[in-house]
């Protein structure tokens, strides 16, 4: 998916501190770094993802002359300053973890260095870039841990907050684990598989619930998946047994029933005893309606009889977290270190690079956060991905990055995979960075008397 062509899609206050870089001739390298300051409770561990869209942001980053001419009548910047947004591109280099990435709070998932005016301008496009499906891939993948071996589908469109969250939920859902989504855009854009069934109106149309299982059948020979809680969905359930032999001898087959209401581990069990008993064994039970990763976790520890879940308003949403304490802040400027030290919200200085340790059998055993060039031991995590505003790869594909997804959360250990309140996942900041904090606190002015 492309990024909104418009540079203007950023917050006002990027563009005056850009007037204030120009005068004063503040065009040196900065260093910015996108972090996540602190794991909400509701999360022991994040999925970095967005990349991809963040990349092709910075990557087609111009203003059109429609957009200089509103910045040149709006009143709000000197002249001069039109000119120089006009021949404004993106050049810097950028260092990320690979979207799929799992990480933890202070660790940064993507690092920026270019001309000051630059990087800055990029500020709130990529943290809304990366913060929302970030968001949505950490959901995502609990829901994959707590129903493992099960179809998962993104439901979420219709109540996803616009059309572009609709997407980027079904692809952070997919890089995630999610077997695909019911929204159609998502294949033709990202080649992810799309499900879909009926609506609870096509039963409604009719005036008979048989003849409207056999309409739908016959439109959709070959994806029978049947809604069955319109009325009574035992009863439709029965209607379904007898219906299959005469869909049978035209040559279609009966491939599921979703049920969208009620007791879903309930109804479940009764609609499969009545399609074992009539020999349907073939019949697979879709569930659907309000699910979120707690929902899937208890009715699979119940043993749900349910092969698949359809997965939207709690997913597409993040509605148990809604969003997360991020932040895209100043690490080096003019090739010094730079810190913020503001009450609760204390970055780290410099550039860094995260190490990832893994301890037995291949399992998660702790991170260490360094300044860069500080070697530590275990794996690196923050990649060069682009060089003076070109990337250095094409584009993975979504294969690629869902298999590497599948890997990362395989090495989770255990304390790591469930859905209740845990001990956070160490992350072990280095003495070379705690110095370098400590010599830039020496050296920046404070307030006061």
């Amino acid at each position: 998916m492309g990024s909104p062509a418009s540079a203007l899609l950023t917050d006002l206050y990027q563009l005056t501190m850009l007037q204030g870089y120009f005068e004063q001739g503040m065009e040196e390298i900065a260093v910015f770094e996108f972090f996540v300051r602190r794991l909400p409770k509701e999360r022991r561990f994040l999925v970095a993802a967005g990349l991809e869209q963040g990349l092709e942001y910075l990557q087609g980053l111009r203003f059109s002359q429609r957009e200089l001419d509103w910045i040149d009548a709006c009143g709000r910047f000197k002249p001069g300053f039109v000119d120089r947004l006009a021949t404004l591109r993106f050049t810097g280099d950028v260092h990320a973890m690979p979207e799929g990435t799992v990480f933890f709070a202070d660790e940064p998932i993507l690092r920026v260095a270019a001309p000051l005016p630059q990087a800055q301008l990029v500020e709130s496009r990529l943290i809304n870039l990366l913060h929302f499906q970030t968001l949505i891939a950490s959901k995502a993948a609990r829901c994959v841990l707590a129903a493992p071996h099960k179809l998962l589908v993104d439901f979420g469109m219709r109540r996803a907050h616009g059309a572009e969250a609709a997407l980027l939920a079904a692809r952070a859902g997919y890089i995630a684990g999610l077997d695909g989504t019911a929204t159609v855009l998502a294949a033709p854009r990202f080649d992810i598989p799309v499900f879909g069934t009926m609506a609870h109106s096509f039963i409604e149309c009719q005036d008979d619930e048989v003849r409207a299982f056999e309409y739908f059948a016959h439109a959709q020979p070959g994806n029978v998946v049947l809604l069955i809680d319109t009325y009574d969905t035992e009863a439709a359930a029965r209607k379904v047994v007898e219906l299959a032999p005469r869909l049978a001898h035209e040559g279609i087959a009966i491939r599921g029933v979703r049920i969208d209401s009620g007791d879903l581990t309930r109804h479940a069990r009764e609609v499969r005893r009545i399609l074992d008993e009539a020999g349907h064994r073939e019949i697979t039970i879709f569930a659907s309606g309000s699910l979120d990763e707690h929902a899937l976790q208890a009715m699979v520890a119940a043993g749900a009889p349910v092969d698949g879940f359809g997965i939207g308003t709690l997913l597409d949403t993040s509605a148990d977290r809604p969003y997360l304490d991020c932040a895209y802040k100043l690490v080096e400027y003019a090739a010094r270190p730079r810190r913020k030290r503001s009450e609760g919200k204390a970055t780290w200085p410099g550039r860094k690079q995260v190490y990832r340790v893994l301890g037995e059998a291949g399992r998660l055993d702790h991170d260490i956060l360094s300044i860069e060039g500080d070697a530590q031991s275990g794996r690196t995590l923050l990649e060069p991905v682009m060089v003076s505003g070109r990337r250095l790869a094409a584009p993975p594909d979504l294969e690629r990055i869902r298999a590497y997804t599948r890997c990362e959360l395989q090495r989770l250990p255990d304390s790591l995979r469930g859905l209740g309140p845990a001990p956070a996942h160490e992350v072990r900041v280095t003495e070379a960075l705690r110095r370098l904090a400590a010599a830039v606190d020496a050296h920046t002015p404070r307030m006061g008397p």
